[in-house]
């Protein structure tokens, strides 16, 4: 089973290579669902690392209908890693009536080019996901990153495994909530892969000043956690 990191920072990503992790997808701000990290992250990741790197290009939060000045930036994000060295992108467009946004997908992944493309949790507000992987089928995305449109992986487990039985060649990589407690059910289901974060909270620094920028600083993927997770799929193996 390959397990993939989401790594929000050079600290979790390194956790995840020494912890035996296949590949990260490397991004920031989670607490946002994730945006697309700085070009000096991504930089010193892939080139003091040697785990696979593909890297979240989400330019902001909200929803996923983008503008023409949005889906360039994004293109150029794209164009950024596969200059680097990375081995895939992750990303999602949608219109507005949250139905996958075919032209503009069709123009990322061909923007892609041998980078692997994961269609991320845009999938998860679809409204109809079962039309929306055979359009993501057609575009020759890679894999779709999803919880089964439920907040966690878990509760969305019935709905994965019917798009896991549909799909004729894109992998379908279980995400959200994925932890020691569960990852066993999804083994048991058949998926090939999963997506996790661990994170473990990292202390606050406080001080007697009046003003504070502590607020919501994440914490960072944990090494021993991510290792547990290792061992116990390989002891259902």
């Amino acid at each position: 089973m390959i397990i993939e990191i989401c790594a929000n920072s050079f600290a979790s990503a390194k956790a995840a290579q020494d912890a035996g992790a296949h590949r990260v997808e490397l991004c920031t701000q989670l607490s946002v669902g994730g945006l697309t990290p700085s070009y000096g992250c991504i930089e010193k990741v892939v080139k003091e690392l040697d785990i696979a790197v593909h890297v979240l290009v989400r330019p902001r939060a909200g929803n996923f209908s983008y503008t023409h000045q949005e889906l360039d930036i994004i293109k150029r994000d794209i164009a950024f890693c596969q200059s680097i060295g990375c081995q895939g992108v992750v990303a999602g467009v949608l219109d507005s009536y949250n139905q996958v946004n075919i032209q503009a997908t069709r123009e990322l992944v061909e923007a892609s080019k041998n980078l692997e493309f994961t269609f991320h949790r845009a999938f998860d507000v679809a409204v109809d996901p079962y039309k929306a992987i055979e359009d993501l089928e057609a575009l020759g995305v890679t894999r779709i990153l999803s919880s089964g449109q439920q907040p966690r992986a878990i509760d969305g487990i019935q709905l994965l495994k019917q798009l896991k039985n549909k799909a004729k060649k894109l992998q379908i990589m279980p995400g959200s909530g994925i932890n020691k407690t569960n990852v066993i059910s999804f083994k048991e289901a058949g998926f090939k892969m999963v997506h996790f974060s661990a994170l473990k909270n990292t202390p606050a620094i406080t001080g007697d000043a009046a003003v504070s920028f502590s607020q919501g600083v994440e914490g960072s993927s944990d090494q021993q956690t991510i290792a547990e997770i290792i061992a116990l799929i390989a002891q259902h193996s």
